[in-house]
């Protein structure tokens, strides 16, 4: 299995992205297409001691800028190093892709160059952040910022098709991001999309409230991507500002610096729960190939474990498994019609 991998996407590129890259080859057997400049990834490999055995460079002109159009991937932009992996990936050089650069052109790039699966409306970008009880997705999390209930309906199918293959979760339960649990509550969307999502093939528990989401009260919540996006800001900002709350509250006194002492590992054990390194990155549902979309300022951590999602992808046939849910959808509502 080859993962093409995107070396200069992200703020801590190249450096943490080879760093990754070698754990990734070490703990998951993959090899890796890594595209970029030759020579600077050799020196940064040679410079900081880093085995590139199971690495193929592939020569790539230039980065793609954050500040540049998303749609230039396909255009100036093709040759850089993440125009270089997508295409590696279209053309069956390489079985997934994984980069940490712009969300934008990786979005663009994957619809474009890879290209979507027959059937699917829009691609969506599916994040997985933890709850109190369970972890959970949210999806669409900024690649479709208007969207119809038709799309809402296959974010909920292909959410579900990627918990049970990736994250390991049988019979995932699908909710409906709404103001009201009711199933009269929401506008045109939400009311038309969960009657969809009510007859689709999952798991689909109804609606859900913002305020229920940190709970972990579902494993995945479908939204549009503006709403989604929204919401996954807010969800981090709020859980970042509290950890640093919670940090001066024990610091305070003479007490409650005891007290930081003696909780020092349950305190460390929620904070690895916030960590998205953990995780890896975020898959784009509803393209031919697997795509995984790491976090802009990734460490090694994050990029292994994004790699190893790609890798799941892949062992699983979760495209392929989409592209037969889609096509089953597609007949469902052609039959519905006559």
């Amino acid at each position: 299995m080859i993962i093409a991998l995107d070396a200069f996407g992200g703020d801590n590129a190249p450096l943490e992205i080879l760093k990754g890259a070698e754990a990734a080859v070490k703990e998951y057997g993959v090899s890796i297409a890594l595209t970029g400049d030759e020579a600077t990834i050799k020196k940064c490999a040679k410079d900081n001691n880093i085995d590139l055995s199971g690495m193929e460079i592939v020569q790539s002109d230039g980065i793609f800028d954050m500040h540049d159009q998303p749609t230039d991937i396909i255009r100036s932009k093709k040759n850089t190093s993440l125009g270089v992996a997508l295409q590696l990936v279209a053309e069956g050089k390489a079985d997934a892709f994984v980069s940490a650069g712009s969300t934008g052109a990786v979005v663009a790039g994957a619809t474009f160059i890879i290209k979507r699966i027959k059937g699917v409306k829009r691609p969506a970008i599916g994040t997985v952040v933890p709850g109190r009880t369970r972890r959970f997705m949210i999806m669409d999390c900024g690649a479709n910022a208007e969207c119809r209930p038709e799309m809402l309906e296959q974010f909920g199918v292909m959410a579900s098709l990627y918990l049970e293959n990736v994250e390991d979760i049988k019979n995932p339960e699908i909710a409906l991001l709404n103001i009201g649990t009711e199933d009269t509550k929401g506008g045109p969307l939400q009311l038309e999309a969960y009657k969809l999502l009510k007859e689709a093939p999952i798991n689909f528990i109804g609606n859900v409230e913002s305020r229920e989401i940190p709970a972990g009260v579902c494993d995945a919540v479908i939204t549009d991507g503006f709403t989604g996006n929204i919401t996954l800001k807010l969800y981090e900002g709020v859980a970042s500002n509290m950890m640093k709350m919670i940090k001066n509250v024990f610091k305070s006194n003479l007490k409650t610096l005891i007290a930081a002492a003696l909780a020092k590992k349950s305190l460390y054990g929620l904070k690895q729960m916030f960590d998205y390194g953990e995780i890896g990155g975020a898959p784009l549902l509803g393209v031919k190939k697997p795509v995984i979309k790491a976090h802009g300022s990734s460490n090694a951590k994050a990029v292994k474990n994004a790699i190893k999602q790609a890798k799941k992808c892949v062992e699983n046939s979760v495209c392929e498994k989409i592209a037969a849910d889609m096509e089953k959808l597609s007949s469902n509502s052609a039959d519905e019609k006559e």
